[in-house]
């Protein structure tokens, strides 16, 4: 007999969370249906679950979930207060500012500058996206095709087509998004509006991160679901070019991040630039992907995974702000603030 119930999930962050949740739930034979909700951070699934009751239900539910960093639980969990783990996270960020400045004067790296992304932001905010949430879809897709051609005893080769599918991807597509831009030939007042854009993405992403803010959930952009969920969905399959395919369509997964920086080479109009940009936004998240992908790695929850949100989250900010402030400088609304 189908049965309905509704779960709380802990740990659900983005709305790559929705996707990589009910792509999990749905694979399980007992299960017919699974929609989650970012909003109420909850998952309503529908299956035969015998005579087994709500909590036995959850905990056995739970084990596909706990991999990719969530769990489920009959009774909404009391959220801990964290702002106390500001007193770590916040002198790590302004150590990060202060080298950033220092390297800035000395001319070593350009990450900011002239209300641009540079390839050296590019880098650092892929390295930040590869570590949030933002890439528990990538993760899962991952762990899946692990899954699934650890079967046939050939892991190894179907990863590295994936990396490479994906490396190769970005910098294509990127440099296409590039092209696409040119033909627009975008006005002064346009690049302010697109710069304004991706600052403001990026800074809603930091706040995101910071886990404080329950609001800025809802506010995320994302691709189509339906987009999100073919992809995950190909990595089941056990063709050999498969992983390929996959890691390309990695370029059109949910993640703000990612789509701070597409925005961003549209308004180069430039192929080379583009590519280039999304190449090392690719790169930077290329060691944390590797791990996961030969040694099942991920930050573990607690204290430590609660400090490294919040320190991340607040270099993103500074990054969204500096953005910001540099558009407004470049179009003339304000004097500069910053010399370097």
């Amino acid at each position: 007999m189908q049965q309905t119930y509704t779960f709380h999930v802990n740990g659900m962050h983005c709305k790559a969370c929705v996707v990589l949740t009910e792509s999990q739930l749905k694979e399980l034979p007992q299960i017919s249906s699974a929609k989650s909700s970012l909003h109420s951070q909850t998952v309503q699934v529908t299956g035969e679950f015998g005579n087994d009751n709500p909590e036995q239900i959850a905990t056995a539910l739970s084990t596909v979930l706990i991999p990719h960093g969530y769990s489920l639980s009959v009774e909404k969990i009391k959220k801990i207060n964290t702002w106390s783990d500001f007193k770590f996270a916040l002198p790590i960020a302004l150590f990060f500012a202060l080298i950033f400045v220092i390297l800035q004067k000395i001319g070593l790296v350009n990450l900011i500058g002239g209300g641009n992304v540079t390839l050296g932001t590019a880098f650092v905010v892929g390295v930040i996206a590869s570590l949030s949430s933002c890439m528990a879809v990538v993760g899962g897709l991952l762990l899946s095709m692990s899954a699934t051609f650890a079967k046939s005893g050939d892991l190894p080769k179907p990863l590295l087509l994936f990396h490479i599918g994906r490396v190769v991807a970005f910098f294509t597509l990127g440099g296409v998004i590039g092209e696409i831009g040119k033909a627009f030939q975008l006005s002064s007042a346009s690049s302010f509006v697109l710069s304004l854009l991706i600052g403001l993405i990026m800074l809603t992403m930091g706040i995101n991160l910071l886990d404080v803010f329950h609001w800025s959930k809802k506010i995320q952009p994302s691709m189509p679901k339906f987009i999100s969920q073919h992809t995950l969905n190909l990595s089941k399959f056990n063709h050999s070019l498969m992983p390929l395919l996959v890691g390309v369509l990695t370029f059109f997964l949910p993640c703000g991040f990612t789509q701070s920086m597409q925005i961003y080479t549209l308004s180069t109009g430039n192929f080379l630039t583009g590519g280039l940009t999304m190449l090392t936004f690719a790169l930077g998240t290329l060691p944390v992907l590797a791990l996961i992908s030969f040694s099942s790695f991920s930050i573990k929850e607690g204290l430590k995974k609660r400090i490294f949100f919040k320190t991340a989250g607040l270099v993103v900010i500074m990054f969204a702000l500096f953005n910001l402030i540099n558009s407004l400088v470049a179009i003339g609304i304000i004097r500069p603030l910053f010399n370097f």
